[in-house]
């Protein structure tokens, strides 16, 4: 298939669902031509080449801090969510139409709520019922924003994350129910997000209107780049790590990892330490900010920032853990550590997403003292240790493999295609 797909970030490790979905459609023998607006980070450009090595057209639109706060005020007197604004490119509309004009493509793709309202330069009204010249839309919605903000304005550790919700919260729902309308199909990564975006529909649309279909495409991890090391520690289920490490991975400007790793050191932490004092905490992730970077005055705690590769980090902890109080999807950090046999404690909001037995593939605590207790059992059992790293191993080769998510998308393309050509005959 020919596929024209569009997101706000230049896909990368970092920005990992579109960039295994796009280098897996390529894989598969689809060809896709890429719209993507971009930071004005010199790093974001290497990225742009990196995927044109791959035989893809690739066009990138720099939007500065100063274009998005521009977007964000713009927006402000409006309905529209400042999410929805913030990354926004003129010019990435009107090439998007150009290419249209120009050439046949099988389906528009665009992903995130940052670039969903580019749907309006896809030629014609998506759901006319009549005659419309134009490729069908699916939008990768990836999550349900609406239902992060809800749980971010309960449970968010910094007074910015609040505020942003309380600005963006309720134009956000009526804004994400009304997508439902706009594109041929949506996709999210977890039954927990379809079902929050239907209830959205529900609520805000007037009933009988027409919405799209929304099917689930679950994240997945690189099984050959994340890998169990073959070494002592893993294959023998000893724990050959002195002091015991455990670690947290993500983008630490995120403000639900902000919330995790703030949570788990002043929290959890202190109950570990009373049974062993000598226990390390990680943190690894590019931009950390002042609360987190203060946490390593207690010399027990590395906050390293950006890192060239997680896996070494992986490799030599003891446990990983994903604490986050909320969250929606599926957690890369809690794939990408199972897929690297690092055995895993998180939180019930970290595991909703998953398919996942509860304490056996993954273990799940409800509060500070009974993490740190299963936090504990792993560091203190290499026998259950290595039961944990095998399974998560397992679980993820079975259910989270790129390659399945994109066949799944190339399902729904060619069934949103074929509904497509249906309605354009008169």
């Amino acid at each position: 298939m020919n596929v024209l797909y569009v997101t706000p970030y230049v896909p990368s490790r970092i920005r990992t669902r579109p960039y295994h979905l796009i280098r897996a459609l390529v894989r598969l023998g689809h060809r896709v031509t890429l719209l993507t607006a971009a930071g004005t980070a010199t790093e974001e450009q290497a990225q742009a080449d990196e995927l044109r090595t791959w035989g893809m057209q690739v066009e990138v639109f720099p939007v500065s801090l100063t274009r998005s706060l521009s977007n964000c005020l713009r927006a402000l007197p409006t309905r529209e969510p400042l999410q929805a604004m913030f990354s926004y490119h003129p010019g990435l509309g009107q090439r998007l139409r150009q290419l249209l004009q120009g050439e046949t493509f099988d389906v528009v793709h665009i992903e995130h709520l940052r670039a969903a309202r580019l749907v309006g330069a896809v030629t014609g009204p998506p759901r006319s019922g009549g005659f419309c010249d134009r490729p069908p839309t699916v939008y990768d919605s990836v999550d349900c924003i609406s239902l992060l903000f809800e749980q971010a304005a309960q449970s968010g550790a910094q007074w910015r994350s609040r505020l942003m919700t309380a600005v963006d919260l309720a134009r956000t729902r009526r804004y994400e129910a009304w997508l439902t309308t706009q594109y041929d199909h949506v996709v999210v990564t977890s039954q927990r997000d379809k079902d929050a975006l239907e209830m959205l529909a529900r609520r805000y649309l007037p009933a009988e209107t027409p919405t799209a279909p929304i099917t689930v495409v679950t994240n997945g991890v690189d099984l050959e780049y994340f890998r169990p090391p073959e070494t002592e520690t893993r294959s023998s289920g000893k724990n050959l790590v002195s002091p015991p490490t455990i670690i947290l991975t993500g983008k630490m400007s995120y403000h639900a990892n902000v919330a995790a790793a703030l949570y788990f050191a002043r929290e959890v932490l202190p109950h570990i330490w009373v049974q062993d004092p000598h226990v390390r905490f990680q943190i690894v992730g590019k931009d950390p900010p002042e609360a987190v970077q203060r946490l390593a005055i207690d010399g027990r705690i590395q906050v390293t920032g950006t890192v060239d590769d997680l896996r070494p980090y992986l490799a030599q902890a003891s446990v990983a853990v994903c604490p986050v109080p909320y969250a929606v999807g599926v957690q890369f950090k809690v794939l990408e550590a199972m897929a690297m046999g690092t055995p895993v404690v998180c939180t019930p909001a970290a595991s909703a997403g998953l398919d996942a037995r509860r304490d056996k593939d993954v273990l799940v605590a409800d509060d500070p003292q009974e993490f740190a207790t299963k936090v504990l059992d792993v560091i203190s059992d290499p026998a259950s240790a290595k039961r944990l790293s095998e399974a998560g191993r397992r679980y993820v080769e079975a259910h989270h493999s790129w390659e399945s998510g994109a066949r799944r998308l190339v399902e729904i393309y060619e069934e949103t295609h074929s509904e497509a050509r249906r309605t354009k005959t008169p």
